[in-house]
């Protein structure tokens, strides 16, 4: 088919992950990829989207591998303008690859899929009462992260485990002491976190597994179809 699909993100993102489940439906030349951060200098990205008095924080990954703080006002007002080109360009589905609190972008044409507005609900319906325990990769998006969730049945619970900067082990000892306080179905929700970190998960603690940049691909997926 000709569907074509644009993905966007905030900063730098692999995207190798996610890139199978969508070419099951779509040629990889008909997807592309946009960064609104990932190619700019730390200095250019600091200029344009320094965090003001009043503003709300957002983290991004930057191409030199480290983390920045950025406004979310500004990352929103930019986002939106991208999605506004995107849609002249006649895309069928704009993906947000991005778990940061990012809503209320607007297309005209194209799909829309936003992860903050889609996965905590959609995730909500599949637990289904179960008690979920969260996996935070930084202690800086555990506010963020507390907020996200709320819509959950049960409040969840949180432990912390880097997958860029951490060993697996840490990763499996963050899913025993969510496990030890009730959790019996664990989310990795964090772009840095892959299929590989799930199947540790499910292998070392036969417990499911939620990842939320594999259920946005496929949802984005099942809409190219």
């Amino acid at each position: 088919m000709s569907a074509t699909l644009a993905i966007l993100t905030l900063g730098v993102v692999p995207l190798r992950e996610v890139l199978p489940l969508l070419t099951e439906h779509i040629r990889e030349d008909q997807i592309t990829h946009v960064s609104l951060l990932g190619r700019m200098t730390r200095e250019a990205v600091m200029d344009a989207y320094a965090v003001s008095p009043g503003d709300d924080v957002l983290i991004a990954l930057l191409n030199d591998n480290r983390r920045v703080e950025v406004s979310r006002q500004k990352v929103e007002r930019d986002l939106q303008a991208l999605v506004e080109v995107l849609d002249n360009q006649d895309y069928d589905v704009i993906l947000l690859m991005s778990t940061a609190p990012i809503s209320g972008l607007v297309a005209r044409k194209a799909i829309l899929i936003e992860p903050q507005r889609i996965i905590p609900p959609l995730v909500n319906s599949i637990v289904d009462g179960h008690q979920v325990g969260v996996i935070v990769p930084i202690p800086e998006l555990m506010k963020n992260q507390r907020v996200k969730w709320e819509v959950l049945q049960n409040s969840p619970h949180y432990a912390l485990a880097n997958p860029i900067q951490g060993s697996d082990d840490e990763l499996i000892s963050a899913g025993k002491k969510l496990m030890g306080e009730g959790a019996d179905v664990l989310m990795l929700d964090c772009l840095g976190f892959h299929q590989h970190h799930r199947d540790i998960l499910q292998k070392a603690l036969d417990v499911p597994v939620l990842l939320s940049n594999v259920l946005v691909a496929r949802l984005a997926a099942e809409l190219l179809v």
